[in-house]
C-alpha cells in the first residue's frame, strides 16, 4: 500500500525515539530517510527500530531530492532548526520540528515569513499543552470559573544532570526549557505577552556551564502579570516537568501542581463581609479525550496537515512563546524591562 507521507527525520539522537516510534504506528506514514551529520548515531537508531534500509545523509536536501519525502521531522538541536527548516521548506515540505524554533528570534522570524511564502505548514513540538489536566486547568479559566485572571505564577525546580549539549549552553533553561512554561502561560490564559523583566543567573554547586536558574516578570495582554521562577540545577524537592501552576483571578484561585487533576477555590458569595471570606473547592472535569504528550502533539499536527488547516502549534503562533524566551534573554543580558 502506498503511504501518502514520506518523512526525512533530521537528527538521529536521543530525542529522536519518540518521533520514529509515533511514525511508525502510522498507517499512512513511512520514514524513508534519516539525516545526522554523526552516521553512527543515525545507524544506532535505525538499528534500534528496524530501519536498517531506510537511507542515510548527512544533508536534508540531500535527502528530500534521492527519496522524493514530503514531510520532515526536526529533531536536531536547537542551533541547528533554521538550517533543517529552512532547506525542507524551500524543497517543497512542510516541516514538524522540536522547541525552540531557533537559536535567535531573527531567525525564528525569517523561518515563519518563509514558511508563509513557499505555503508550507511549519509546526513546532510543544507537547505539554497535550495532557488532561492543562487542558482542564485552561477550561477552569475559560469558564470564568475564578473570574479575570490578574496574576499567574509558575514553578519550575529540577535537578537535570544531562550532561552533552545543555551543560555547555550560555542559557540552558532559558533557551532549551522554559519555552515549555512560556508557552503553558499563553495556553492557560489565552492571552499574550507585551513585555518582560528577566534576572538569570547560575547557582552555586551548578554544573552547568551557563546560566541554569531565572526569575521572570511578563506582563500579559488586559494587564495579566505572569511570574516564572525555574532552575534546572535544583537538587531535591522537585517540582513537576509540567511546573507548579498558580492562577488567581477577581473571584478566585486555580491550582495545579503539574500532577494529577487543577482544582479552584471561589468566593461563594461576593457581597459577604468580613476579612477572609468563605470559598467553596471546585473540582476540574478531566473531560479531554486526546493522547497526550508528543503522541497528542503530533496528532493535531497530522490532523490539521489533512484537513488543509493550522495546527494549534503552528509557526505563527507559537513565535509569541518564542518572543518570550529571547525576550527575558535580552532583559537579562540589559538589565532592563524589554517589550515583546
Amino acid at each position: 500500500m502506498t503511504k501518502p507521507f514520506k518523512i526525512v527525520l533530521a537528527g538521529c539522537g536521543a530525542m529522536a525515539h519518540t518521533w520514529v516510534e509515533y511514525a511508525l504506528e502510522r498507517q499512512d506514514a513511512e520514514i524513508v530517510a534519516l539525516v545526522d551529520l554523526n552516521e553512527t548515531t543515525a545507524r544506532a537508531l535505525a538499528e534500534r527500530h528496524g530501519l536498517e534500509q531506510v537511507g542515510i545523509f548527512s544533508d536534508v536536501s540531500q535527502a528530500i531530492r534521492a527519496t522524493g519525502a514530503n514531510l520532515v521531522f526536526d529533531v536536531t538541536a536547537p542551533q541547528a532548526h533554521e538550517r533543517v527548516t529552512r532547506a525542507a521548506l524551500e524543497a517543497g515540505c512542510p516541516v514538524f520540528g522540536e522547541k525552540p524554533m531557533a537559536a535567535s528570534m531573527e531567525q525564528a522570524r525569517e523561518m515563519v515569513v518563509l514558511a508563509g511564502s513557499v505555503g508550507k505548514t511549519y509546526a513546532v513540538m510543544q507537547n505539554r499543552r497535550y495532557l488532561e489536566p492543562i487542558r482542564a486547568l485552561r477550561s477552569l479559566i475559560a469558564e470564568g470559573t475564578v473570574g479575570t485572571p490578574g496574576f499567574v505564577t509558575s514553578e519550575f525546580f529540577i535537578g537535570a544532570h544531562f550532561g552533552g549539549f545543555r551543560d555547555a549552553m550560555a542559557s540552558p533553561l532559558l533557551l532549551d526549557m522554559a519555552i515549555h512554561t512560556f508557552d503553558q502561560a499563553r495556553f492557560i490564559t489565552g492571552k499574550n505577552p507585551l513585555s518582560v523583566y528577566c534576572h538569570e543567573f547560575n547557582p552555586s554547586g551548578s554544573w552547568y556551564a551557563g546560566n541554569a536558574a531565572a526569575a521572570c516578570i511578563f506582563e500579559f495582554e488586559g494587564g495579566l502579570v505572569f511570574s516564572y521562577n525555574g532552575s534546572w540545577c535544583a537538587e531535591g524537592a522537585p517540582t513537576s516537568w509540567e511546573a507548579s501552576w498558580r492562577v488567581s483571578g477577581s473571584h478566585g484561585t486555580a491550582m495545579w501542581s503539574g500532577n494529577g487533576a487543577p482544582y479552584a477555590e471561589v468566593g461563594v458569595n461576593p457581597a459577604q463581609q468580613g476579612f477572609l471570606r468563605d470559598t467553596v473547592r471546585v473540582s476540574a472535569s478531566l473531560e479531554w479525550q486526546g493522547r497526550e504528550g508528543h503522541h497528542g502533539a503530533l496528532d493535531e499536527m497530522f490532523a490539521a496537515l489533512l484537513g488543509g488547516r493550522a495546527p494549534e502549534t503552528v509557526c505563527t503562533d507559537n513565535i509569541k512563546s518564542v518572543a518570550m524566551v529571547f525576550g527575558a534573554l535580552e532583559s537579562a543580558r540589559t538589565g532592563r524591562k524589554v517589550q515583546l
